[in-house]
């Protein structure tokens, strides 16, 4: 599925939501840094795409940008409310809650 849409995107194609799947793929993949790239253009693209900030954020948070996680949350919190998508918000509220919950070593 990557070869695919590398090939879509090299052949001049670049929208929200092509970078959403390249961002998804990668990310399933275990390749955060570069899911991460491409979610930050497809809410370059569209910045109203909650759904890209929420994975954004997961592929920050994989990464180990813990503080940029939050920000890609918080942005995506404000969209999907904007948006009307309450399911979303939720979501990345509960995301952003683990993000802040101290860690303990044990």
């Amino acid at each position: 599925m990557i070869e695919k849409f590398e090939a879509m995107l090299t052949g001049g194609q670049d929208n929200a939501l092509l970078r959403f799947g390249l961002g998804n793929a990668y990310l399933q993949a275990g390749q955060a840094e570069l899911a991460a790239r491409h979610l930050r253009e497809a809410v370059r693209h569209d910045p109203g795409y909650s759904a890209a900030w929420k994975l954004l954020g997961k592929a920050l948070q994989a990464s180990g940008d813990v503080a940029g996680a939050s920000v890609a949350f918080d942005e995506g919190i404000r969209v999907a409310e904007a948006r009307g998508d309450i399911q979303a918000a939720r979501e990345m509220r509960v995301f952003v809650k683990r993000l802040n919950r101290p860690r303990d070593g044990t």
